[in-house]
């Protein structure tokens, strides 16, 4: 998964911490924002049954309902004691730790909670809890379920019919689960395209999101008689408001869009969605001119639900209230008293709750304003039917093992499939392939699931999957081998590209590997996963004479004009999800040589013509792309591209989240060793050691190839450090509050006959001890993992990582680099 990135000027300005403006935030003007009307009105009855409740609630009862932790850091007697309103899932949180749990673990699980916030040992008001799960491209988070394209590749599709009935798809098989609530659509209107959550947009033009806005809220929760019905569930607009438009894409960063432009861009898809009849709204991690958005008052308030009209809920992203200045995980009242309904607080909710009943006690945190969080959440859970429903494991559709990924949710899905794809290049009518002919498959993406579903599959950033994974599923080459199969040809997989017999065409899918925030964000808009392979593979080919069709995954336009030039044809099939059969309906032919399916996907996305050529939106001045928004050929109305500008591309190193990879420091950070005499020495050559009596060797040795790793070896006689080092700290702020894990793949050659220390952070480090895990049977590799949580704030801020021991040791180190936490990790005890 580790493959190489740019490091350049560009990338450290995008690491670095976020310049956010000196001044204030503009004056809002919430009377020039649009207002909305939606079809869900308020129903007195359900006002006054809901001030009855008010009247009966204890100040605790009503926190209780204001906070959703994450699973992992729950138990139902929790829910009991603290009178919990809502819990959700993370993406990879999953029953006992089994990604392969269940629909009957996952209702065992839940009806647990349920059952422990309906109790009547509560001693409170009969209050039921809801369920929220991230199921942005199908229930995505499940075992089994189906998975849609991702949102940049629907907005290609054009149809936001078809988009509706993905709501009411994946609606049906968050039901099956027993679950309220979903955390989507996103609405972010993605204006550049280094953010790594692009391929979360639907479009650069926010009148493709917004009606796709109103399409997704529609199918996910209902209209008119089947609003919230038992097919369907709380759907939520995400994320308030311009994290689209964050300076340098920078996830979590500063949107300096003006007013206007923040709301006739970025703001665009929320009336529509309140048109829809959105009943929750996340606000988001990013700021506005310095000001975070769960901070500005004037915005969640003001504008969304004052002016805009909006009278569900708002809730804050996964701990994002912590990153105010002032603020704490768990102690924030500038969030609630700004418009914060529900608290996203994974971990710290104890601390939350204890501090919120302390400042509404003392009037910091308003009773009105809690009344109104309150009233907000109560008035959600009476229009979703959540006080009139059993448990979860008795409501319709629950335990229905038939849902996840039904043959008519997979209907679909193929279908978006096809609608999707964008045809850049079909120089002398290559495409559509005969299926009677001899079809090579290459690339490393060709039978690999996990690449086309992408992030936020199964775990959060999807990149830990394989095949096995996704029963049901198809690859693009299993879609493929079937076509060309019934149409009486014979298909060849070999991902490099080899073969015996020279084929009559082949298809190379290659592209991006799956991330999610943090660590999808980039430099530029180049590729930097395996782009010099596919480059190669695509060259050879072309030199043997093979007429070839490239096939690009990625959850962004990227500049590939080498790759592009060196196919005959080249098709955009972003992240396709698990019906990699739709991408063989439309470059397969049928018996006849007729296209089964001709494209009809267009651009929803500016195509780059240089790997540092964004921002790139449609209507900007001097707009120059390589393919412009809303492009897209059709063998109906054939063109031919001819050979286009090849651009230099920056030097490679590591990837943002890769701090040492093939024997060398990525994303600024150098290998180096020390000890008390000499701190520093820098391991610049095959071999180094610590001066004296050589506390520290250090030698390259190979793993995968030719010294693409060290091995480090300790004699005890002097404490003495192995680092990685940069001279500028790495904001990792965003992944400290997230959860991330630093990791170290390694080989134990000899296990330490002492303490061993793992320090991260500035100039003087906060260390962990670490010398169990580093204990045990020596031989084979091994992974050593440790929490960014566990060095508290040293972690925001990152210039060394450093282990350092005074006794005998040997190991080796092939990677060091971030990844997504896993259930079981826990930090080092001494």
């Amino acid at each position: 998964m580790l493959k190489t990135a740019i490091l350049s000027l560009a990338l450290a300005g995008s690491l670095a911490a976020p310049a956010f403006a000196a001044a204030p935030a503009p004056v809002v003007h919430p009377d020039l924002w649009p207002q909305a009307h939606s079809p869900v009105r308020r129903d007195p009855a359900m006002e006054a049954r809901i001030d009855a409740m008010l009247a009966k609630m204890s100040v605790e009862e009503k926190v209780g309902q204001t906070l959703q932790p994450e699973m992992k850091s729950i138990v139902p007697d929790d829910v009991r004691r603290y009178h919990i309103g809502s819990i959700e899932n993370g993406g990879g949180s999953v029953p006992g730790g089994n990604k392969h749990a269940s629909v009957g673990d996952w209702l065992k699980m839940i009806d647990g909670y349920y059952d422990a916030s309906v109790d009547p040992a509560n001693g409170g008001v009969r209050i039921p809890m809801m369920w929220a799960s991230d199921a942005v491209h199908g229930h995505n988070n499940v075992y089994r379920a189906t998975l849609f394209p991702h949102n940049i590749g629907l907005g290609a599709a054009r149809d936001p019919d078809l988009v509706r009935r993905i709501g009411a798809a994946t609606a049906q098989e968050v039901r099956a689960l027993g679950m309220d609530w979903s955390f989507a659509p996103t609405l972010a209107v993605v204006q550049d395209d280094r953010w790594g959550r692009t391929y979360e947009s639907y479009s650069e033009d926010p009148k493709i999101v917004a009606a796709y806005a109103a399409a997704m809220v529609r199918g996910l929760q209902g209209e008119g008689a089947s609003f919230l019905d038992k097919d369907h569930v709380i759907s939520t607009a995400k994320h308030f408001l311009g994290d689209g438009g964050t300076d340098g894409g920078r996830d979590q960063g500063d949107n300096l869009a003006d007013e206007a432009t923040l709301r006739d861009v970025h703001g665009a898809g929320y009336p529509a969605a309140v048109d829809g009849g959105v009943q929750a709204v996340m606000a988001s991690f990013s700021s506005w001119h310095g000001v975070k958005m769960h901070a500005n008052k004037d915005l969640m308030t003001g504008v969304l639900k004052d002016r805009i009209g909006f009278d569900g809920l708002i809730i804050g992203d996964w701990n994002a209230h912590g990153q105010i200045p002032g603020c704490t995980k768990g102690d924030c009242p500038t969030a609630f008293n700004a418009g914060i309904d529900v608290f996203n607080v994974p971990e710290d909710w104890k601390a939350l709750y204890a501090a919120m009943v302390r400042e509404v006690n003392d009037g910091t945190i308003p009773m009105a304003r809690l009344d109104d969080a309150v009233r907000r959440v109560l008035r959600v859970k009476l229009r979703a039917g959540v006080f009139d429903q059993p448990k979860p494991s008795a409501r319709p559709h629950a335990g229905d093992e038939a849902l996840l990924g039904a043959p008519e949710h997979r209907a679909v899905a193929r279908e978006a499939v096809r609608k999707s794809l964008v045809l850049l290049k079909n120089d002398g009518g290559v495409l559509p392939l005969d299926p009677r002919k001899r079809i090579l498959v290459a690339g490393d993406g060709a039978d690999s699931i996990m690449k086309q579903t992408g992030g936020w599959t199964l775990s959060w950033q999807g990149n830990d999957n394989v095949n096995a994974d996704f029963p049901g599923a198809t690859s693009i080459w299993g879609g493929i081998e079937a076509a060309v199969k019934a149409g009486g040809g014979t298909a060849l997989l070999s991902p490099d590209g080899a073969y015996d017999a020279k084929p009559d065409a082949a298809i190379v899918v290659f592209g991006e590997n799956p991330y999610a925030e943090f660590q999808g964000d980039q430099a530029d808009v180049a590729l930097h996963a395996g782009s010099a392979e596919s480059l190669a593979l695509l060259k050879r080919l072309k030199a043997a004479g093979v007429p070839t069709v490239a096939v690009l995954i990625s959850g962004r336009p990227l500049y590939l004009n080498p790759q592009i030039n060196a196919a005959d044809a080249f098709v955009a099939a972003w992240l396709p999800g698990s019906e990699g059969q739709g991408v063989a309906d439309v470059l397969i032919a049928g018996p006849d040589g007729k296209p089964r399916h001709d494209f009809t996907g267009k651009l929803s996305f500016s195509w780059p013509k240089r790997p540092d050529q964004t921002p790139l939106n449609v209507g900007q001045k001097a707009y120059d792309p390589q393919f412009a928004f809303g492009y897209g050929l059709t063998y109906a109305a054939p063109h031919a591209v001819g050979p286009l500008p090849e651009a230099a591309v920056a030097i490679e190193t590591g990837p943002r989240g890769v701090f040492f990879r093939d024997g060398a420091g990525a994303n600024g950070f150098a290998v180096s060793i020390g000890d008390a005499q000499a701190p520093t020495i820098a391991a610049v050559a095959a071999r180094v050691a610590t001066y004296g009596g050589e506390g520290l060797v250090l030698r390259k040795v190979d793993r995968r190839r030719q010294e693409d790793a060290w091995s480090a070896r300790w004699s005890g006689g002097e404490k003495a450090w192995l680092s990685l080092t940069r001279p500028t700290p790495l904001d990792l702020s965003r992944e400290a509050n997230g959860a991330m894990a630093l990791t170290f793949e390694l080989r134990i050659d000899t296990p330490p006959a002492g303490p061993v220390w793992l320090g991260v952070g500035g100039d003087k480090p906060v260390t962990l001890p670490v010398g169990a895990a580093l204990s045990g049977p020596v031989g084979g590799w091994r992974t050593l993992r440790v929490p960014l949580r566990c060095f508290g704030a040293a972690a925001e801020a990152v210039k060394v990582v450093r282990l350092e021991t005074a006794s005998a040791l040997a190991i080796t180190v092939s990677d060091v680099a971030l990844t997504e936490a896993r259930a079981d990790d826990a930090c080092p005890a001494g």
